[in-house]
């Protein structure tokens, strides 16, 4: 954990309310504002790709856990008939294929199928144990796989998942799989502990966490899986180990302002488009980082926000809980930092890859991460 810490600096919350809320993208320099279009091709294109792998790794699972496993990727309902859709963006495994086509051109990321794959299985066994730890009911519209099948068969499933990503990658006979494997095994390990910060935060008094905390906290849940996806294309690319480390960096910084906008998002958000209930996060009271902006913020609305999320929630405080993380700063604060984190992570993409059109993939996937609504 002091890796991170020395990492993820705290600045001021009320340093963000002189910025604009879009995403910087510098040093690139892009005609235009992004429309999303190029990004949702290359996650059209990568589900095209990758999709069959997945569906060829889950049916090897034995019939108990391949059943739960395809219910929660949303290949199928759960009386075991075909479903359509619910199966995710894909972020993971196209910035996997993304970087391996910005680094090694076609070849390269039609050689890095299977580690996209294996991406998205770790991605989708955090998602199994989040939603039972969390004790969350709704992830993509519809139940989470806790409540449909247990506890128990929901986390064996989960487990599954990420053994069988280890299994894709030691059975690949592309000379970067052992790298790569060794890579993503440690990235689990990170991830692991990201999780264990996150649950012992939110054991802790809201006045008693910090925002270095939590900070390195998203860093090591969120941006070490993204860091993970960039690095194992570069390597898969057969790039230059400066060129790899230079990619994890931007996938970490790019997924620390993921997770800033998705706190923003888990609070303010839309439930038709996110598929979770408003102010979830609140509900749970959750230690997000617009919150802890907010609780550390020093303000009057500080105080009223620490006296809410130290009484039992009560829904009819939801709206002014919101508001007082608002009030206090929380939401300027992180969508400030969101764009900081996206300048850091064009400085390191700009360093692996100076030609613009050839980042084109990677960039417009940050820019499709960030620049969600609520």
């Amino acid at each position: 954990m002091a890796e991170f810490m020395t990492r993820a600096a705290a600045p001021r919350v009320g340093d963000a309310r002189e910025r604009p809320s879009t995403i910087a993208t510098q040093p690139y320099e892009r005609p235009g504002p992004p429309d999303g279009a190029e990004a949702a091709s290359i996650l059209d294109s990568t589900r095209a790709s990758v999709d069959p792998e997945l569906r060829s790794a889950i049916d090897s699972l034995p019939p108990a856990m391949r059943r739960i496993a395809r219910y929660h990727f949303g290949f199928e309902n759960p009386d075991g008939t075909p479903a359509v859709g619910g199966a995710g963006k894909a972020i993971r495994p196209a910035l996997v294929l993304s970087a391996a086509t910005a680094l090694g051109g076609p070849a390269a990321r039609a050689g890095a199928v299977k580690a996209a794959a294996a991406v998205e299985l770790v991605h989708n066994f955090t998602l199994l144990h989040d939603d039972v730890m969390d004790r969350d009911t709704t992830r993509r519209h519809r139940p989470t796989a806790w409540t449909v099948f247990g506890d128990a068969d929901a986390i064996l499933a989960g487990d599954a998942l990420q053994a069988l990503a280890l299994l894709l990658l030691a059975r690949d006979p592309h000379p970067a799989s052992a790298q790569a494997g060794a890579r993503l095994a440690s990235c689990v390990v990170e991830l692991c502990e990201g999780q264990q910060a996150d649950t012992a935060l939110e054991t802790r008094a809201a006045g008693e966490v910090t925002l270095p905390e939590v900070l390195a906290m998203a860093e090591a849940k969120t941006g070490a899986l993204l860091g993970c996806a960039c690095a194992l294309g570069a390597l898969y690319a057969g790039a230059p180990e400066e060129d790899v480390e230079a990619l994890d960096a931007f996938g970490r910084a790019a997924g620390l302002a993921f997770q800033l906008i998705d706190d923003v998002i888990g609070i303010w958000g839309d439930p038709g488009r996110t598929g979770k209930p408003a102010g979830a996060d609140l509900a749970a009271r959750k230690k997000s980082l617009p919150v802890v902006a907010a609780l550390t913020s020093g303000t009057p609305a500080a105080a009223e926000l620490a006296a809410l999320y130290g009484a039992p929630y009560d829904h009819r405080d939801l709206e002014r809980t919101a508001l007082a993380v608002e009030r206090a700063g929380g939401r300027d604060w992180a969508q400030g930092q969101a764009s900081d984190r996206m300048a850091s992570a064009m400085d390191e993409l700009a360093r692996a890859i100076p030609d613009p059109e050839a980042a084109g993939g990677l960039l417009s996937l940050a820019e499709f991460v960030t620049r969600r609504s609520t």
